[in-house]
């Protein structure tokens, strides 16, 4: 069984983390477009997309196959990190010179292209560090991570602010970018060396298995990260920077949901692994919890999508963006299916159904580049989103497929009970919130403070039933 505690700790710390990286995200993507203008933030927008399908594409595929190994087998963890490290360095290296390859034949002006390369080497220390997250995470240390990391995200968009405010470019903030992620290495190394044992041997039969066993999964995370990137890149080649910017911005603000689903799934991906010999109702269970969970975060965040839109993106950016509200709405959408998106392929890898995974991810990445040519195409920006939204629920319903065709079925109707009854007790707050018409910032503290009672109230009542069960069983087991 999972150890409630360990589980809550480990979420919590990813979820520090990745809410700090989303936090400080959104806060360098508002600053970008308010100081240095819409252009500025479709340069860093799309060096940021290339180093970010180029990284995935070098280390993710190792990250996930390292973790589930490293859950089941601990006593490897030596020879996994000497080795993993060096197989991951010499990946990144060759995906960097793909990388600046790319951007040199594509017709970005010279200043887009510098951008390109400084970020993109970002792709070793943060590859490298891939690996020792690997680790922590397969011991369920995942507050090792939250350590080493949290502190430099903050530290990092503070001097990023003030680069900018010193007249510093986008060139100055993709350097930051650099250094903050090698100081992240370096500090990782130092937790993991008082923990493990390093063993220096090089073992190139090892290193040639692991590249061999991570075949799958790199083709999972490079089609993945390609599918989420593609819009971005075909904008910049039929539109233009600012357009990528006015994208880049909506999308950013659906990151906050993604950070805090990944941060779940993944703290219980270790668990989901060690649990396949529990049986499949253990499993059921686990998946269930976790969709229920997630949809208790997506559901009201569409509804209030639908009222609040327009004035989200005038605070956080600027009033030029408020006629991108339509946009927002539609895309907020697919925040219902990227729950069963982020939930169900975690079930798949811990059942050893990596391929399916990939054959979902081709299906769904060849349809969604063809039709994301033809759209954007035609319609731009619309045509981005509606593209996005599309494929978004294309994935969902292949992943439902394997799902229930490979594993057990879910109860849909029993999982959107307590999500679509938060949902609807908000709406009417968020009416009389539009009726008073007060400002963005107070509309957000009133609606979040009602939902957070909302949702501890169906808490409360949960733990009520549990403890009564409790109770039930000490008295019929010790009172006669």
């Amino acid at each position: 069984m999972v150890e409630k505690g360990k589980l809550i700790s480990n979420s919590l710390s990813i979820l520090i983390n990745r809410l700090t990286q989303s936090i400080t995200t959104f806060v360098l993507t508002a600053a970008i477009a308010r100081i240095l203008g819409s252009e500025a933030l479709g340069q860093y927008l799309l060096a940021f997309s290339y180093y970010f399908i180029f990284v995935s594409i070098a280390s993710q595929g190792l990250k996930t196959l390292f973790t589930r190994e490293l859950a089941r087998n601990p006593e490897k963890t030596p020879i996994f990190l000497t080795n993993g490290s060096w197989l991951q360095l010499l990946l990144s290296l060759v995906s960097y010179g793909a990388l600046v390859l790319l951007v040199f034949l594509l017709p970005y002006t010279p200043e887009t292209s510098n951008v390109c390369y400084i970020m993109g080497l970002t792709i070793i220390p943060f590859s490298l560090s891939n690996i020792t997250e690997a680790i922590f995470q397969a011991q369920e240390r995942m507050y090792l991570i939250a350590i080493s990391t949290v502190p430099v995200y903050i530290l990092r968009i503070l001097v990023m602010i003030w680069a900018m405010q010193m007249s510093y470019g986008v060139e100055e903030i993709t350097k930051i970018f650099f250094v903050s992620e090698s100081i992240i290495l370096v500090a990782q190394w130092l937790l993991l060396v008082r923990i493990v044992k390093v063993k220096w041997k090089i073992d190139k039969d090892f290193i040639w298995e692991s590249f061999k066993a991570a075949r799958t999964f790199f083709a999972i995370e490079g089609m993945a990260v390609v599918h989420n990137r593609f819009q971005i890149l075909i904008l910049s080649l039929i539109g233009n920077e600012a357009l990528v910017g006015i994208y880049g911005g909506i999308t950013q603000l659906i990151q906050p949901f993604l950070i805090i689903a990944n941060s779940i799934a993944t703290a219980i991906f270790p668990s989901l692994s060690k649990s396949v010999s529990q049986g499949i109702e253990y499993q059921q269970k686990i998946t269930k919890n976790l969709i229920e969970i997630l949809l208790i975060f997506a559901c009201p965040l569409i509804i209030g999508c639908l009222f609040f839109s327009k004035d989200l993106l005038v605070f956080i950016y600027n009033p030029s963006f408020a006629q991108a509200n339509v946009y927002l709405n539609i895309i907020s959408f697919a925040l219902f299916f990227l729950c069963f998106n982020r939930a169900i392929p975690f079930v798949l890898l811990a059942n050893g159904y990596e391929r399916l995974n990939l054959r979902i991810l081709i299906i769904n990445s060849t349809l969604g580049s063809l039709a994301g040519i033809v759209l954007v195409s035609q319609f731009k920006l619309m045509g981005a989103v509606i593209t996005d939204l599309c494929t978004t629920i294309l994935i969902a319903g292949y992943n439902m497929y394997y799902l229930y065709g490979r594993l057990f079925s879910l109860n849909l109707i029993q999982m959107m009970r307590r999500p679509s009854i938060i949902s609807i007790l908000l709406i009417p707050i968020f009416i009389i919130l539009q009726i008073l018409n007060l400002n963005f910032l107070t509309k957000l503290i009133i609606s979040s403070c009602c939902y957070f009672l909302i949702v501890s109230f169906f808490l409360l009542q949960s733990l009520d039933g549990f403890n009564s069960r409790w109770l039930k069983k000490i008295k019929n087991k010790y009172i006669q």
